[in-house]
């Protein structure tokens, strides 16, 4: 029997619970370590202490055991059998989730991205791109905050393609998901090395910068989902605070309140201009270019679905971090571009920077230093720097993770899946930090034209993975209904519906319309081989895959029958009755509650 002292705290003595409770389910001879909060060391040699500390180190290392699954099952069975016994920890709490879905996403898209889209676009043209865009994460979150809160499998919404759509398609998708993040690593260290050339580092330090922040981002992840988590809810403060400082001041500087220039009001929507272009045909252009730079910007928003394998409690967290997404949304990505668009000309020529992450090229940077307010572009660019340590942080999380989907999908060798005791997917982490060694070209000469291409890898892989999600949930509402099940029987339900996923899906299509007619016939030169796949390699690369995959199962078939789709396989809550029930006495004790507690509920909780 297990006794707590009743002068601790009830959070200190869940944990410890749950510590106990992971201990003998892998088999550690450490009961009397774990189960006691007496002081053993006046009982116990301190040399013993240490060496059994030394071995639990050790032990943690080693291949945690998973019960085997049936061979006789189907393939789509044994995959979703796979992910819902993956032995992931759930470590990740609700100020986790909800601040990795308010800041995770923000970084050099939207501190420095935006200003190549303003100059293309114009104020006008950024704010409709960034709002129609942000309408598509809108729906697509809400689908996956509605799947991944019944299924919280190992890959998350990675998984949802191959159960609800087809195996084939959700080989290409999820391969190209996993190059993704996967060139995202070396992208963002090298990214980093160049922020630091603000304050003029010399060149001969590069590799030592390139060293440092690979080594910060593989030994956060070593700490486990647990350490992704802090390091996350640490980089999202810090770039919450700076969006909501620059918001505060813009509107500042726009009434006038800045050291030089005055009053700015809506001048310069009127001089240059709304959009940017001299004819119709130019100022379409520049709008369609605005989404592959709103998608980047937007890039990580999916996250949440991931991370929901390894939350405590995804019924109650997975919405609430769902929610926050309108917020960033609205407050973060549709205030900041309006207040840029204000205090910013579009033909300012400090727009064109000299890379990606140039902060003298970043709006923001431009508008503070236009107006006359010095030292802040140095926090700025500060902050550009954790923007961009935090993306090579999340990259290694999520490409771990992926990769361990992909093996239990049977897509890879079976080592990979390889999760050790405290649940870190080792091989995957390992194969991931590997990769991101490429970042020492930094100091090469070709190190523009090889990022080029890779990025081009997964260039519209944002895309493809937003639509697939939207289309899981409708491939799910529409399997519930073929199999006379209600949807009262879901925890929770996406507030826009299943209209909401068609309308994030046919504006996922329309963006890789666009996407392609940008890449077909550039801004500013002629049509040509090289713009055109840079900009759209990803998606004969993803025809590739799907073929390859069609061929190689000798999988005809286009769609899983929607009576053959496996709805209940990995859900936490396998009594439908009694959640069902659960849910009715939310319902009924939310409906006493006042109007506007209903209406927080509704967008935030």
């Amino acid at each position: 029997m297990i006794t707590l002292d009743p002068n601790i705290t009830s959070d200190a003595q869940e944990e410890k619970g749950q510590a106990v409770i992971e201990n003998c389910y892998l088999g550690q001879d450490v009961i009397s370590e774990t189960l006691s909060y007496k002081d053993l060391s006046n009982t116990t040699p301190e040399s013993t202490i240490d060496k059994s500390r030394w071995r639990n180190f050790l032990d943690s290392f080693k291949r945690i055991e998973v019960e085997e699954v049936d061979p006789n099952l189907t393939d789509i069975e044994k995959i979703a059998i796979k992910t819902a016994r993956s032995p992931l920890q759930h470590k990740l709490k609700s100020r986790h989730l909800q601040m990795i879905a308010i800041g995770g996403a923000i970084g050099t898209g939207l501190f420095v991205g935006s200003g190549k889209a303003l100059r293309t676009a114009g104020p006008a043209g950024i704010l409709i791109g960034w709002g129609i865009t942000g309408t598509m994460i809108f729906t697509m979150v809400m689908a996956l905050g509605e799947l991944a809160v019944v299924f919280p499998v190992s890959g998350g919404f990675l998984t949802y393609a191959t159960r609800f759509i087809d195996e084939s398609f959700g080989f290409a998708n999820n391969f190209n998901y996993m190059f993704q993040w996967l060139v995202a690593l070396p992208l963002e260290i090298v990214a980093a090395s160049i922020t630091v050339d603000y304050w003029e580092t010399p060149v001969r330090y590069t590799d030592g910068f390139v060293a440092l922040f690979w080594l910060v981002v593989v030994i956060i992840n070593m700490f486990g989902v647990r350490g992704y988590g802090e390091a996350e809810f640490v980089f999202s403060l810090i770039k919450v605070i700076a969006v909501i400082g620059f918001i505060i001041l813009g509107i500042i500087l726009v009434c006038g309140g800045g050291p030089v220039g005055g009053y700015v009001g809506g001048r310069y929507w009127h001089d240059p201009g709304a959009f940017a272009g001299h004819s119709p045909g130019r100022r379409f252009k520049g709008f369609c270019s605005v989404f592959v730079t709103a998608a980047f910007s937007f890039a990580g928003s999916e996250l949440v679905g991931i991370a929901s394998a390894e939350s405590k409690n995804p019924r109650k967290s997975v919405p609430q971090a769902a929610k926050q997404v309108f917020w960033r949304i609205l407050l973060f990505y549709i205030l900041c571009l309006l207040l840029v668009g204000l205090l910013v000309p579009y033909t300012d020529p400090r727009l064109l920077g000299s890379s990606g992450v140039d902060a003298s090229a970043s709006p923001f940077v431009i508008a503070i230093v236009t107006h006359g307010i010095s030292g802040l572009p140095s926090v700025v660019n500060v902050v550009i720097l954790i923007s961009v340590l935090s993306v090579g942080n999340s990259s290694i999380y999520t490409c771990s993770r992926t990769l361990v989907a992909l093996s239990e999908q049977g897509f890879l060798p079976k080592t990979v899946a390889y999760i050790d005791r405290k649940g870190r997917p080792l091989v995957g982490i390992a194969i991931c930090s590997g990769f991101g060694l490429i970042a020492f070209v930094a100091a090469s000469n070709k190190k523009e034209q090889m990022f080029n291409w890779l990025l081009a890898i997964s260039g519209i892989s944002s895309f493809l993975t937003w639509g697939s999600i939207c289309f899981c949930h409708i491939r799910f509402r529409s399997a519930l209904k073929v199999n006379g099940r209600s949807d009262d029987e879901l925890p929770f339900k996406s507030p826009v519906g299943i209209i909401g996923s068609y309308w994030g899906m046919c504006l996922a299509v329309l963006m890789l319309v666009a996407q392609f007619y940008n890449a077909l016939f550039p801004i500013g030169s002629s049509p040509n081989a090289y713009d055109f796949f840079s900009a759209y390699l990803a998606a004969p690369i993803v025809l590739a895959f799907y073929i390859a995959h069609k061929l190689w199962k000798r999988n005809w078939k286009l769609l899983i029958p929607l009576k053959d789709i496996d709805i209940d396989t990995g859900r936490r809550e396998t009594d439908i009755n009694l959640l069902k029930q659960e849910i009715a006495e939310e319902k009924a004790a939310l409906a006493m509650r006042p109007w506007w507690y209903r209406v927080y509920v509704f967008w935030c909780g």
